[in-house]
C-alpha cells in the first residue's frame, strides 16, 4: 500500500518542484516499508542530509495528502534496495555469512571499497600493499602501516581490505579506532573483565586499527595491545594500522610498539597530486548523479589543495546550492558560493610558515632563506621552500620572489623545475620534501 502511495506522491512533486530540484534530489529516491512508516532511501550522504533537511516534511505532508489524510512516519538514510540479481550474486559470492552471523564482522563500512577509491601517484603503493594484503591476509605485509594527514585516504583503505577479507567463510574481522580500544580497556579494568577483553581481541582474524597516534601517553593501553598485537602476529592474523605521521615521530610511544609497527611495511599516502583531486570530484559528482564539468573540476582542484575531505566539503555545498537554487555548476558559480573556503585555505599556508617550516627543518634561521648566500646547505633548502610556496599557496613566481629576498621570477621557476627534477633523481630530496608537505599539512 504504501509503495503505491510513494509512487503518487514522486508524481505529485515532480509537477510541483522545478525539474532540476526534482532529477537532483528526489528521483534517486527508494521507498522501503518499516514497521514505523516509510524509510526513503538515498544513494549518499550529500543527498540524504539536503532531502532530511529541506524535504522530508513537503514528502510528510504529500504522502498523507495523497493516502487520503492518513498520517505517515518518514525517514531518511543512506541506502538502496538490491536488486534480485544483486542479491543472488552476492549470495553467491559468500556474502551471506557476514548477514548470518554479524559478530563475525565488527565496525565495518561496506561503502569503503577498492572499486570507489581514486588512484593517484601520491597513494599507489598504499594502495597496491592495501590489494595485496585483502587477497593474502597474513601472509603479505604483516603488519601493514599507512600514514599520512588527516583526510587522505588511509579510512578508506583500511576498510577496503576489511571488506575483502570478510568474505572468506567465517572470517573474523575487526574495524575500530584507537581510541575505542581504549574505552574498551578502561571499561573492562573497571568491571574486571580483562579476561574476556584479551580473548576478544586476540580472537580475530583480522584486526583494523585506525589512528594509533592515539596511544600515545597511554601506558596501560600500550601494554594491552603490544600483547593483543603479538598474539595476533603469531597466530598469521593480519593487523592493519594507520597512523597520522610516521610512528618513530610519535611523541611518547615506547620503542618496543613503534619498531613493532614498523615490523612489516609501512607506506605514506601524500595529499594529492591536481589530476587525482580533479578525478575525485569528477568521482565524487557521480556519485551523487550529479555531472561536475571537466573544467569546474580542475578549477576546484586546483583552488582546493589541502585534503580529501575538503574536497567532498566543497563539493557538498556546490552540489546542494546547485540544486536547491536551480543554478548550473559552473566555475563563477562556484567561486561565489566557495567564496569564503576559498579565502580560508588561501591563507591557511602563507610563505612564512613555509620558510619557518622549512627552516626548522634544516636547523636554519629564515634569514638564511631570504638572504644572498647561495652555499649549497642554504640553496637547496631555499629551492624547496620556493617549491612548496608555489605548490601550496597561489602566489605567483613574482610574489614567492619578492618573499625571498626580492628574487625575480625566472629564479623562482628555475627552483620549482631543479626541486622535482630532484627529486625524481635524488631519494633524500624526495624524502625531505615529503616530510615537510605533512608537515605543513597536518
Amino acid at each position: 500500500m504504501l509503495e503505491s502511495i510513494w509512487k503518487q506522491c514522486l508524481d505529485y512533486l515532480e509537477s510541483a518542484l522545478p525539474l532540476k530540484q526534482f532529477d537532483t534530489w528526489l528521483r534517486p529516491l527508494q521507498a522501503e516499508v518499516t514497521a514505523d512508516g516509510l524509510c526513503l532511501l538515498a544513494p549518499n550522504e550529500y543527498v540524504r542530509d539536503w532531502v532530511d533537511q529541506h524535504y522530508r516534511e513537503q514528502i510528510r505532508d504529500t504522502l498523507e495528502k495523497v493516502g487520503g489524510g492518513q498520517p505517515c512516519s518518514v525517514t531518511v538514510a543512506v541506502g538502496s534496495i538490491p536488486s534480485p540479481e544483486t542479491e543472488a550474486r552476492d549470495s553467491n559470492s559468500g556474502q551471506d555469512d557476514d548477514s548470518t552471523d554479524r559478530r563475525l564482522v565488527v565496525g565495518l563500512q561496506s561503502k569503503f571499497r577498492f572499486s570507489n577509491f581514486i588512484e593517484g601517484k601520491s597513494n599507489q603503493l598504499a594502495l597496491a600493499a592495501s590489494r595485496q594484503v585483502a587477497e593474502n591476509p597474513g601472509k603479505a605485509y604483516n603488519p601493514l602501516l599507512i600514514y599520512g594527514a588527516v583526510g587522505l585516504g588511509k579510512t578508506h583503505l583500511i576498510h577496503a581490505i576489511g571488506n575483502v577479507i570478510r568474505r572468506r567463510p567465517r572470517a573474523r574481522v575487526a574495524y575500530l579506532p584507537a581510541m575505542d580500544f581504549v574505552r574498551d580497556m578502561v571499561s573492562s579494568l573497571r568491571h574486571n573483565r580483562m579476561d574476556q577483553f584479551n580473548q576478544y581481541y586476540r580472537s580475530f582474524d583480522a584486526l583494523l586499527v585506525d589512528d594509533i597516534q592515539f596511544f600515545a601517553g597511554k601506558s596501560k593501553s600500550q601494554e594491552e595491545f603490544f600483547h593483543a598485537f603479538d598474539a595476533l602476529l603469531q597466530g598469521d592474523h593480519q593487523i592493519v594500522l594507520t597512523c597520522d605521521r610516521y610512528p618513530r615521530d610519535v611523541d611518547h610511544l615506547p620503542e618496543r610498539l613503534t619498531s613493532r609497527f614498523a615490523s612489516g611495511i609501512s607506506y605514506a599516502i601524500e595529499p594529492p597530486e591536481l589530476e587525482t583531486r580533479a578525478a575525485i570530484l569528477t568521482a565524487k559528482a557521480a556519485a551523487a548523479r550529479v555531472e561536475l564539468p571537466e573544467d569546474v573540476a580542475l578549477y576546484l582542484a586546483q583552488r582546493l589543495k589541502s585534503n580529501v575531505r575538503d574536497l567532498e566539503g566543497a563539493l557538498r555545498r556546490v552540489i546542494m546550492g546547485s540544486g536547491f537554487q536551480g543554478q548550473e555548476i559552473t566555475i563563477d558559480y562556484c567561486t561565489e558560493t566557495l567564496q569564503d573556503l576559498f579565502s580560508s585555505h588561501d591563507h591557511s599556508i602563507t610563505i612564512e610558515v613555509i620558510q619557518k617550516t622549512v627552516a626548522d627543518y634544516f636547523r636554519l634561521r629564515v634569514s638564511d632563506l631570504t638572504s644572498k648566500r647561495r652555499s649549497r646547505a642554504i640553496a637547496r633548502p631555499r629551492q624547496i621552500a620556493m617549491g612548496l610556496a608555489r605548490e601550496l599557496t597561489n602566489r605567483s613566481f613574482p610574489e614567492i620572489g619578492a618573499s625571498f629576498g626580492d628574487r625575480d621570477h625566472t629564479t623562482v621557476l628555475y627552483a620549482c623545475r631543479q626541486v622535482e627534477k630532484l627529486r625524481k633523481s635524488d631519494n633524500s630530496v624526495d624524502t625531505d620534501y615529503r616530510n615537510l608537505l605533512r608537515r605543513l599539512r597536518t
